[in-house]
């Protein structure tokens, strides 16, 4: 991989790791509500959780480049498809909801999603986010856990890897390498990000909410996914006419 292309990969990416998924939407609440220093275990669970699923995406992409090339042509497709539709869903979608109401939302289904599988496994089930939850000041193992398991709980993100890395991949080259650079990349971006959400998530979330900013973030990774989609669906055509 030429370092102007990981140049390229890690500008993509910091722009896509800006906008609020479940993850930064997590660290943003619990920065909120626990203090900096107790996020950091979930930032840590995140990123754990978030390293399980690129890992099984890489080494997927790995198997089938050198067992089933035919089958990583597909693929590059229907991941092209797949991130034509996520960039017109970004567009379309844009500005809906408030980053703060959309961060409550998910911390109250964090609550209590995890409190029913905690509770199953034999322990108390902990109460909403917005009432006791806060006051009962969640062990540092939970918060850990429950960051790995908002990351898991994210089938979407092994599409999104699959559609998007194929792009920055040159797999007639040797693979490793390039696969730590992109791991590399994509952990400084989402390390960043957790980082500011955590800190200044209440002043980010204001600013973002403010007249169009925030949608004009999403309509901005659309256009990212759209010109990607263009490049793979490039590369597949190349392929057919060589």
């Amino acid at each position: 991989m030429s370092w102007h292309l990981f140049a390229v990969f890690f500008a993509s990416t910091f722009l896509i790791s800006a906008t609020p998924g479940p993850n930064m939407l997590l660290a943003f609440q619990y920065g909120m509500n626990y203090g900096v220093k107790r996020t950091l275990w979930t930032l840590a669970g995140l990123s754990l959780g978030l390293f399980i699923l690129l890992l099984s995406t890489l080494l997927g992409l790995d198997v089938i480049s050198r067992q089933s090339p035919w089958l990583l042509t597909i693929i590059k497709a229907v991941g092209a498809a797949y991130l034509v539709y996520l960039g017109i869903s970004s567009w379309r979608d844009a500005g809906d909801g408030s980053l703060m109401s959309d961060a409550k939302e998910l911390s109250a289904e964090v609550e209590a999603d995890y409190g029913a599988f905690e509770g199953q496994a034999g322990t108390p089930q902990p109460r909403s986010l917005s009432s006791a939850a806060v006051k009962a000041s969640p062990s540092n193992l939970t918060l850990f856990r429950t960051g790995v398991w908002v990351s898991l709980s994210n089938p979407k993100a092994i599409l999104f890897f699959a559609a998007f890395f194929p792009k920055f991949i040159n797999f007639s080259a040797p693979l490793w390498p390039q696969y730590i650079l992109l791991t590399i990349g994509l952990f400084m971006s989402e390390t960043i990000w957790q980082i500011v959400y955590t800190l200044g998530g209440k002043k980010l979330a204001s600013w973002l909410d403010v007249g169009n900013r925030l949608a004009w973030l999403n309509r901005g990774c659309g256009i990212i996914f759209i010109i990607i989609a263009a490049a793979l669906f490039a590369e597949v055509i190349n392929s057919f006419m060589v």
